[in-house]
């Protein structure tokens, strides 16, 4: 199937942020936000089953709201030395999780979870990048948490950020992964739920 042939089905974003919502746009997708309220509470799981469960918690709350559309949710995932970095609660948290990182390689998960409510197909995968630090200063991670951007992001950090864009040195995997929602294992999950 091609972008084209999925471009005739009406979609649900099951997900509160606005970076997916412009990554969902460059596909050129018919569709609409909700923002499901799930508890993000899967304390003690490994990573990744943590971060699947979140999109499969997404996904089915909005498969409860809607009906003949198909429901897109992720959920990414910050993880070093096998920890997950979530969203930062405070400053001196965010400033923690830029310690942890600086200088050093993480990754990054993001788990998607599509319902095809037309044909009740549903899938659930995830897509995998590392992505390396270089040494931070004090003063850099000082000036990025005053910018506030750092707060509402997997690990205090966005790669699309000018001051987070430029702590990255290395990516190995797929960048819009590490922004939120990999739009190459988007688009091969959407071809199999469509077929």
């Amino acid at each position: 199937m091609s972008l084209e042939s999925l471009k005739k089905y009406q979609y649900i974003l099951a997900s509160q942020s606005p970076r997916r919502k412009q990554l969902l746009k460059l596909l050129g997708l018919n569709f609409k936000v909700f923002h499901p309220q799930i508890e993000e509470n899967h304390k003690g799981e490994k990573p990744l089953t943590y971060a699947k469960k979140l999109a499969e918690e997404k996904a089915e709350a909005a498969n409860r709201k809607f009906k003949n559309k198909i429901i897109i949710a992720a959920d990414t995932i910050v993880v070093i030395d096998n920890h997950i970095l979530e969203k930062p609660i405070s400053e001196n948290d965010a400033k923690r999780m830029l310690k942890t990182l600086s200088g050093r390689t993480h990754i990054v998960y993001t788990a998607i979870c599509v319902i095809n409510q037309l044909n009740g197909k549903k899938i659930t995968d995830y897509e995998k990048t590392f992505v390396t630090f270089r040494k931070l200063n004090p003063a850099e991670i000082d000036e990025y948490i005053k910018t506030g951007s750092c707060m509402d992001k997997a690990g205090a950090y966005g790669i699309q950020d000018d001051l987070g864009a430029v702590f990255v040195s290395k990516v190995n995997g797929c960048y819009y992964n590490v922004v939120g929602l990999p739009l190459q294992k988007l688009y091969l999950i959407l071809n199999s739920v469509t077929k």
